[in-house]
């Protein structure tokens, strides 16, 4: 065996010593007299003191007495002869050296081989910090559940994973519970699970992650001990800086007042439209009743403003009808003014055929008249002129255009010649499109005049809006 190396084995008081010095903890080593017999480097260095002036003394007498505890004497006097051990027992104190500080003190007996009278071995944590930062939290904690209490409107603060981590006063007061019962419970299991909602807990999950917050989500349902109730829900991440950690503030507005409200003033205005409709209808009777002992010259101007009258008359029967506002589907309008047209002005055994050809999007109700009976003109003026033989299409379509809402109709007649176009702009249903077209503050788009068919395009800026019930593409 070589000469270098050693095959002595280390003693254990060696292999001890050095286990203890690679501790981070400081620790002290008491005889049964509790003196001092050994320390370990972190103790000197969390103490500010040296072995010359720790070894040998008793705890007690250490430094200028500054371990005379007597939360420590109770530990090491009463608690440690009785036994083996002590787990987390907390000192706080004012040292000289450094100051007031949380101590938590584990102690052990020790015992070496063959010895009757065994030791104290003290490991010895500063929790100072620790302590004064769950301190701070409880304060802001108090401070937040304060902040919370005083906001009117009922709202909880959740965890990540959906649990009520605190509710405040208001929303403990309206849904009758208690803090008890509702603290870390998750919000889909309070009550009788009104807000286990689908697409509430889908938007809910989003929040979070992707710090989307959630703005006036509606939620209408039967709540114990309330009734029918309608909330709005206002949703955002909340955090606080330095802390990984996120939690959601979840904020519940009831609005059922202010829903009836808007459902009652709905009610009203569709039953204003209601009877607008019936008004209107009566003089599209009256005015067909007339065509029966006019003149014939008459008769295409009679029919002309029954049309145009029962173009107005289906606005107010679609708005009647409507269950989000005043606000009509184009299509649906359109659909309606074709049907009127083909009663006045075509009949059951006519070759005309009216098409409809519309994007999804909602007609601004304030703009509607003028669109209604500029449609009706433009399908009137094909009626009249592009089928002398009787039979044909036309096609009534509406389509985004940029910034701007394109109407077109369009016939597969006989065309229009330049002589043709020069007189269209001279009789009165052209004056009724101009007038129409400068309302609705569009234009009409240049289209080349053929003699296969005919196709009128103008351009609506303002004039609709997305089937969302959103502002007006325009600004």
């Amino acid at each position: 065996m070589p000469d270098d190396i050693s095959t002595e084995k280390p003693t254990p008081e060696i292999a001890a010593s050095e286990i203890v010095e690679t501790i981070p903890s400081a620790l002290i080593i008491l005889d049964r007299y509790l003196n001092i017999t050994s320390a370990n480097r972190a103790f000197y260095q969390t103490f500010r003191t040296s072995p010359g002036d720790t070894e040998g003394s008793q705890i007690y007498e250490l430094g200028n007495r500054q371990w005379d505890i007597p939360a420590l004497r109770t530990l090491l006097e009463s608690v440690i002869p009785h036994r083996a051990s002590v787990e987390g027992f907390e000192v706080e104190h004012d040292f000289p050296t450094i100051g007031r500080r949380t101590m938590l003190v584990n102690a052990r007996k020790i015992f070496s081989p063959g010895a009757h009278d065994g030791s104290i071995l003290l490991a010895i944590e500063d929790v100072s910090e620790e302590r004064a930062a769950r301190a701070e939290s409880k304060n802001l904690w108090r401070l937040t559940q304060s902040i919370v209490d005083t906001i009117r409107d009922p709202l909880v603060v959740l965890e990540d994973d959906m649990t009520i981590v605190t509710a405040s006063k208001a929303f403990l007061t309206m849904f009758g519970i208690t803090a008890a019962a509702t603290r870390g419970r998750r919000l889909a299991d309070l009550g009788q699970h009104q807000w286990d909602v689908p697409a509430l807990r889908h938007l809910m999950e989003k929040v979070l992650p992707e710090n989307k917050p959630i703005e006036s989500f509606e939620i209408e349902d039967d709540f114990p001990g309330l009734g029918r109730r309608v909330f709005n829900l206002n949703a955002r991440k909340i955090s606080q800086p330095g802390n990984h950690a996120s939690r959601m503030l979840l904020v519940f507005e009831d609005i059922t007042d202010r829903k009836q409200r808007e459902r009652d003033a709905l009610s009203l205005a569709n039953e204003i439209s209601h009877r607008i409709k019936n008004n209107l209808q009566i003089v599209v009777g009256l005015i067909a009743y007339e065509v029966n002992f006019t003149a014939a010259p008459c008769v295409p101007g009679y029919r002309a403003m029954q049309a145009r009258i029962g173009a107005i008359a289906q606005l107010y029967d679609l708005i009647s009808h409507s269950s989000h506002g005043r606000a009509i589907d184009v299509g649906d309008y359109l659909r309606e003014i074709a049907r009127t047209m083909r009663a006045s002005l075509l009949g059951d055994t006519s070759g005309i055929v009216i098409e409809i050809a519309a994007e999804a999007l909602d007609i601004d109700p304030e703009r509607a008249v003028p669109f209604g009976l500029l449609v009706n003109e433009l399908a009137t003026n094909a009626i009249k002129h592009a089928f002398p033989g009787g039979s044909g299409k036309i096609v009534l379509s509406v389509e985004r255009a940029g910034d701007q809402i394109e109407l077109s109709v369009a016939d597969d007649g006989i065309g229009m010649t330049k002589s043709d176009m020069a007189k269209s702009q001279e009789n009165r249903g052209s004056d009724y499109v101009a007038i129409f077209v400068r309302q609705l503050g569009g234009t009409i788009v240049p289209t080349p005049v053929t003699e296969a068919g005919t196709v009128v395009r103008i351009r609506l800026p303002f004039l609709l809006v997305p089937p969302d019930r959103a502002a007006p593409l325009a600004a």
